[in-house]
Parts: structure tokens; C-alpha cells; sequence
């Protein structure tokens, strides 16, 4: 029996978080160590998981697949595509900087506070929701990925309402109401979506008799599992509701500022980084590949709901006063890029988002992160605040230019060639959307730009007079970060060799085919 790669790549963590847990409360330090060496670890299984896989071998290769509950038929299966192992691998690279950068955001305020939870329990919460979200893109089976779907929002809910920023202007009181507010309103917006899904789940069980995403598939595609057209429907906007809304997608996105703005800079990385991933991941596994005809009939609303994303999110980006729900609000403009180039039903569309999903997670922690390290020193997210930083902070207005150079897709930078794809997939089949979405680039330069110049030039402020450099920890977090976003902008052949045989499997899925180009190419 073959060794299971990717049960371990997901145990992993599980198990690190119920030992970074148990690690006694005075030895704080202790735990944060432990959450750490758990997560590379857990990196060095997902690397492994990336050298294993065949770009042009089976389409789900490393399976794994096991009886559970026998009499509902629900079974052990995991599987990886290449669009699953580029996000397995961004998610593994992506949790030990977000630990290193929470080094101290769970420690007391004072001896003896208990303004916040135990030190543990924050890296725990961490590891916790990084095993969740690599079962999630690990599960065949429908109802093993919507356990581990609706699992992750118990530990988000604790690191959003029981961790969050401490730079608050009106005072911790007002602090602890917000926090449980975001809290509350990010679960119960994703339960809904939950909820939805379940009936659907369901009703895929009552149609098809058993919930393996393969088996499921393979009998649509030869005739002997045939669905009504209205079932198909119905149960397609039931996947793709909770989709939307972890996504998240217009309208159904405005859980995302308030969660975003009240946790602390790693967390909110945590969930528009990682766990929002999940949404636009489960489009294209299981939207697209289990209701087909349903996916191309639902295509010109969801082209129009991400076209409105794109421009309503850079448009109120533009106009934000704090520097965390600018960038909730960018993410949402850029969500709606990674959407549309789902549904535009190209491959250059469809390797486009997802080369934009692992993109994406890298630019945000970047300028996120370091927009963290930002609100720690003054204490304000509030971007009035600022004034002058790159006179005496260079290092740290460096790389924040960078991480916002990247969030606006500047050539050279890896977040251009995912959005250069996107648009152009687009554009070959929906001319129309593709020259609007293209608004949404100049609005990322604007309010990219003007947040740079109201925070980093200008008079130096006295507040920020005395305002610390990047220290060494941090150094460590952003530097490699900085060092993907040139690389894979100058050279994304790594990624896209590994996704691209698995979007064109998804084309096939869906019966489609690029457009011709109406002038044919000189010989």
C-alpha cells in the first residue's frame, strides 16, 4: 500500500494544531515554535505532493479512497488535479509567513489581561483552518468537501471575533462589539451559503446515488446518468450560491470589509489569501464539472455579477478612509477578475483565473502583511494618519510600493500575467465585458497610488517621526514574498504548465471550445 501523501499533507496540521493547543499557557513561546516547524513541515509535504504530480498524467492522480459511511454512500476520496496542487502549494507557503507575522498578535496587552485568548490558541485556530482548506481542495467525494467547506468557519470565527486588530480608534470596548459583529456577520452569511448547499448536496444524492465527484462525472459524460434541465439548474445555484458567497461575488460580498478591517493583518491574509480561494476553486471542480449545461446557461448573469464586482470594489477602494477595507475592497475587484475569467468558458480565461488565484494570494499577503507591520507601529488604520513613512521607514515603504504595484498588475509583477489572460479570454468571446472590465485596472492604479502618496510621501508627521524600519522577523516574511511576485511575473511557466492540462479537461467537461480568431494568422 502506497504511502497517503495526501492525507498526511492535511493530518499534518490537524495534529499541530491540537499540540500547538495543548502546549501549557507558560510557554507561549513554546507553542508559537511548534505552529511554526508544523507548518514548514507541512510545506515539505505539499512540495512533495507538487514533484509527484504528473501534469500530463490521469486527471486526478495520488487518490485515495476509502468506505466511510457506507450506507449513505459517502466515501474517504481524495484526489489532485493541477489546479488543486497550485493551490495546495500556495496555501503551504503562504501559512508560515502568516504565523511568523502574528509572532505577537496574540500575546497580552499586560500581565494577567484576558482581553485575549491564550497565545496557543491563535496558532492552533491558524494550523486548524490550513488542514480544513487542504482537505477541501483534496476531497472527490461532494459531502467529504462540504464537511470540510463548512468545518473551516468555526476556527475562522474565533480568529476573526476572539483575535482581533488592536488598532482601534474608539477604544476596546467599542473594539471587542466590532469584532463580534464582523464575526457573526462573516458565519452567518457563510452558513447560509451552507445551508443552500446542503439541499443541494443532497438533492445531487437523490439524483445520482452516491457523492463521488468522479463517478458522478464519468456517468454524465457517457449518457448513463442523465439529470432534467431544471434539476441540473436548481441544484447548480445551489453549489454556486455558497460558492459566490465565500468567493465572495456582488452581492453577496459584504461580510468581507467588516471581517477583513477587525482582524489582525495575518488573519485577514488568512481568509482573502486562502480560505476565499476555496469558493473560486470549487467553480471550476465542481460547478463546472457537474453541471455543465447548467454552468453555460447561468454564464451571462454570473459574466454580469463579476463584471459589477470588478468596478464596485475598485470604486468604493478608491474612496476608503482605512487602509485594511481598501484592500477588502480591492480583493473583491480582483475576485470578480478570477470569476470572470471562470466563466468566459476559454482556456486562456479559465488558466487566467487560475493562475490569478495563486497570484492574487501572494500580491495581497504582500501588501497586506506589510500594511500590518504599518498599523502596528502607529497604532491606526486610518490612512489620514500617515504622512512621510518612506523618509523614515524606507525599507518598509519599499516593499508596501511593491505589494501595491502588484495588487495594480504592473508588467513584470506576476498578478499581469493572470489578469493579461483573463481579459484576453474574455475578450474573445465577450468583447463587450472585457472592455469594461478593463476600468477596473485604471481604478487599481488609483486608489493603489493615491493610498501610496497619502501614507508613504509628503511631510513627515510627528506621529511616524520615530516610526522603526522592517525588523529582521519581518524582513523574513516579505522578502520571499517579493521575490515570488518578480519571479513568477517575469517567468510563470512553472504554474501554468502544471494548471493549463486541467483546464483544458474542464473545457471539455463543459463542451467548449476557444473561439476561432476572424483573421487568420500569417504562414
Amino acid at each position: 500500500m502506497s504511502f497517503p501523501l495526501l492525507t498526511a499533507t492535511a493530518a499534518l496540521p490537524a495534529l499541530g494544531a491540537v499540540a500547538t493547543a495543548a502546549v501549557p499557557a507558560a510557554r507561549r513561546t513554546a507553542a508559537k515554535w511548534l505552529a511554526l516547524v508544523v507548518s514548514l513541515a507541512t510545506l515539505a509535504l505539499a512540495v512533495t505532493v507538487l514533484v509527484r504530480f504528473d501534469p500530463d498524467g490521469s486527471r486526478y492522480q495520488l487518490t485515495e479512497s476509502h468506505a466511510w459511511i457506507k450506507d449513505f454512500g459517502v466515501r474517504y476520496e481524495l484526489g489532485v488535479d493541477g489546479i488543486a496542487v497550485a493551490l495546495i502549494a500556495l496555501t503551504a507557503v503562504l501559512i508560515p509567513f502568516i504565523i511568523l507575522a502574528g509572532w505577537h498578535d496574540a500575546d497580552p496587552l499586560e500581565t494577567g489581561s484576558r482581553r485575549w485568548r491564550p497565545t496557543q490558541g491563535f496558532f492552533a485556530l491558524i494550523l486548524a483552518v490550513e488542514a480544513m482548506v487542504i482537505v477541501s481542495f483534496e476531497a472527490t467525494d461532494v459531502f467529504l468537501f462540504y464537511i470540510f467547506f463548512e468545518a473551516m468557519l468555526i476556527p475562522m470565527y474565533f480568529l476573526i471575533g476572539g483575535f482581533g486588530d488592536r488598532a482601534h480608534e474608539h477604544g476596546e470596548e467599542t473594539a471587542a462589539t466590532q469584532r463580534s459583529y464582523a464575526a457573526v456577520k462573516f458565519l452567518l452569511y457563510n452558513l447560509a451559503g451552507g445551508l443552500i448547499m446542503l439541499a443541494a448536496v443532497i438533492g445531487l444524492y437523490v439524483v445520482a446515488g452516491n457523492f463521488s465527484l468522479t463517478q458522478i462525472a464519468e456517468a454524465r459524460a457517457n449518457g448513463s446518468l442523465h439529470m432534467a434541465t431544471s434539476t441540473e439548474r436548481w441544484l447548480f445555484l445551489g453549489f454556486f450560491f455558497a460558492f459566490a458567497v465565500k468567493a465572495p461575488l456582488w452581492p453577496l460580498h459584504t461580510w468581507l470589509p467588516n471581517a477583513m478591517q477587525e482582524s489582525t493583518a495575518p488573519v485577514a491574509v488568512l481568509i482573502t489569501a486562502v480560505v476565499d480561494k476555496v469558493g473560486t476553486f470549487a467553480m471550476l471542480r465542481f460547478c463546472l464539472q457537474l453541471f455543465p449545461e447548467a454552468s453555460k446557461w447561468a454564464t451571462p448573469v454570473i459574466l454580469v455579477l463579476a463584471l459589477i464586482s470588478i468596478v464596485y470594489g475598485a470604486l468604493l477602494a478608491v474612496g476608503q478612509r482605512d487602509i485594511k477595507r481598501l484592500v477588502a475592497y480591492a480583493s473583491i475587484s480582483h475576485f470578480g477578475f478570477i470569476i470572470m475569467g471562470i466563466f468566459a468558458m476559454t482556456s486562456q480565461g479559465q488558466s487566467g483565473a487560475t493562475l490569478y488565484m495563486v497570484n492574487h494570494g501572494i500580491s495581497t499577503a504582500a501588501l497586506m502583511l506589510v500594511a500590518g507591520f504599518l498599523i502596528s507601529r502607529r497604532g491606526s488604520r486610518l490612512i489620514a494618519d500617515y504622512g512621510g513613512v518612506q523618509k523614515v521607514a524606507p525599507v518598509l515603504a519599499g516593499t508596501f510600493l511593491i505589494g501595491g504595484l502588484a495588487t495594480l498588475s504592473l508588467p513584470g509583477l506576476a498578478p499581469f500575467v493572470s489578469e493579461f489572460l483573463v481579459l484576453v479570454g474574455t475578450f474573445t468571446r465577450y468583447p463587450v465585458i472585457g472592455v469594461i472590465a478593463t476600468f477596473g485596472i485604471v481604478l487599481a492604479a488609483l486608489y493603489t497610488l493615491v493610498l501610496y502618496q497619502r501614507t508613504m510621501t509628503g511631510p513627515v508627521k510627528p506621529e511616524v517621526s520615530a516610526m522603526p524600519d522592517l525588523r529582521v522577523r519581518e524582513l523574513v516574511v516579505v522578502a520571499p514574498l517579493i521575490v515570488l511576485l518578480i519571479f513568477l511575473g517575469v517567468y510563470p511557466k512553472p504554474v501554468t504548465d502544471i494548471v493549463n492540462p486541467a483546464v483544458k479537461q474542464t473545457m471539455s467537461d463543459v463542451q467548449k471550445k476557444d473561439p476561432k480568431p476572424e483573421v487568420e494568422a500569417a504562414k
